[in-house]
C-alpha cells in the first residue's frame, strides 16, 4: 500500500546538478479511473515535465512540482504518446509556462484538438528519435517505442540518472489496496500487468526488439506512467518476461474468435 508520504512524491535520483523525481499519485484508488504517475527532471534549476496528464490532474501536478521548482522554470514537456491521460491538459500547461512540447511527429496535428493556442511550441520527434541537451551538459534521449501500444511512441532515457521513462510500457492496473511505489514483488505485480500488455502491444516481435534495445541501455530503473516503478532485479525480470510475451496480433484468433 502507498503511504501518505509516498503519495506526495519521491526523489528517485539526485546529484549536485540533476534530479529525477516521481511526483506521486493523484489518488489511492478511484474505481473506473486509471491511476497515472507524472515525473519531473530538474537540471541546474530548470525543469522537464514528463506526461503531465489530463485536465482533472492539472492542479494536483502543479502543486506536486511546486514543491521542487517554480512552474515558470519548466522549459520542456515530454509526451510519450497522444492518449488523453497523457496529454489532454496541454492547453493548461502551455498557458502557465513558456515550455516547448516534444511528442512524436505523428501527433502534432492531433494535439490541437485538446485546445492548443500556440502549435509552434509543439516539436515533432522524428521516428528514429533524438536528444535534448540540458544546462549541465547532460542529454536526454528520445528512444523509439513504436507499436509498444501507440504507433508513434517514445520513451525518455536519462543517462545521468540511468532511469528510462516508458509511458505505458510496464504499466499496471491496480485494484483497491494493491498500490505500491516499486514493483519489488515481481511475481505478484505481473498479475496486474499481463492483461494490459497482451492486448495493447502489437506483437512479440516488437516487444523483443524493444527489450533488446533497453537491455543495451542497462537502466537502474524503468519508470512507467501507470502502476509501479521497476528497480534493481525487477528491471531484468520485467525485460525477460516481456521478451517472451505473446501479445497483440499473436493473439488475433483469440481476440476475434475462431
Amino acid at each position: 500500500m502507498i503511504s501518505d508520504q509516498d503519495i506526495i512524491g519521491k526523489v528517485l535520483y539526485e546529484d549536485a546538478d540533476h534530479k529525477f523525481i516521481w511526483l506521486g499519485t493523484e489518488q489511492r484508488y478511484r474505481k473506473g479511473l486509471i491511476q497515472t504517475m507524472q515525473y519531473l527532471i530538474i537540471d541546474r534549476g530548470r525543469g522537464i515535465l514528463l506526461d503531465p496528464g489530463g485536465v482533472h490532474l492539472f492542479s494536483r501536478v502543479v502543486a506536486a512540482l511546486s514543491r521542487y521548482i517554480s512552474i515558470d522554470k519548466i522549459d520542456y514537456i515530454f509526451f510519450s504518446h497522444q492518449d488523453p491521460d497523457v496529454s489532454s491538459g496541454i492547453a493548461l500547461w502551455l498557458g502557465v509556462t513558456k515550455a516547448k512540447v516534444y511528442v512524436s511527429k505523428l501527433w502534432t496535428r492531433f494535439l490541437p484538438h485538446f485546445g492548443i493556442v500556440d502549435p509552434e511550441r509543439v516539436l515533432g520527434i522524428e521516428d528514429k528519435g533524438g536528444s535534448l541537451s540540458l544546462p549541465s551538459g547532460a542529454e536526454l534521449r528520445f528512444v523509439p517505442a513504436h507499436f509498444m501500444h501507440s504507433c508513434g511512441q517514445f520513451n525518455l532515457w536519462d543517462s545521468r540518472a540511468k532511469i528510462l521513462f516508458t509511458g505505458d510500457i510496464g504499466a499496471a492496473v491496480f485494484g483497491e489496496g494493491d498500490e505500491t511505489v516499486f514493483a519489488d514483488d515481481f511475481d505478484q505485480h505481473m498479475k496486474l500487468v499481463e492483461g494490459f500488455h497482451a492486448r495493447y502491444i502489437a506483437n512479440n516481435a516488437v516487444a523483443r526488439k524493444w527489450c533488446g534495445m533497453v537491455e543495451r541501455l542497462n537502466p537502474d530503473m524503468i519508470a512507467p506512467q501507470h502502476g509501479a516503478i521497476y528497480r534493481g532485479k525487477s528491471v531484468k525480470q520485467f525485460l525477460a518476461w516481456l521478451s517472451n510475451l505473446r501479445c497483440g496480433t499473436d493473439l488475433v484468433d483469440q481476440i476475434y474468435g475462431s
